[in-house]
């Protein structure tokens, strides 16, 4: 068997993971606070109570480390937070207080 099909699994191994990473780098370069907010502001207008409009949500930078925004929704007799990450991600379940219809 030639040497260089006992390399072949290393080289795509190799290749895949450089893409897997840049894709990652791209993604969290590219993602804008923006996106983050209307995202979860759709979110909450789509789980959130009835009247629940886009314009309820704000965000924060965080202090935390693993949580780059804070996304907060509602008024005070129905609030909930959104923790991001930098790729956009959900960090925990949303904290809130009232129920959710």
């Amino acid at each position: 068997m030639p040497r260089w099909v006992w390399w072949m699994p290393v080289v795509v191994l190799t290749v895949v993971a450089g893409l897997m990473v840049y894709r990652a780098g791209y993604i969290a370069a590219s993602i804008t606070e923006t996106d983050v907010i209307n995202h979860y502001a759709a979110l909450y207008v789509e789980t959130g109570p009835e009247g629940a409009q886009v314009t309820d949500c704000v965000a924060r930078p965080s202090a935390s480390d693993d949580v780059w925004l804070v996304v907060h929704c509602g008024g005070a007799a129905h609030m909930v937070q959104y923790r991001v990450d930098r790729f956009g991600r959900l960090v925990d379940e949303p904290a809130g207080t009232g129920p959710r219809t």
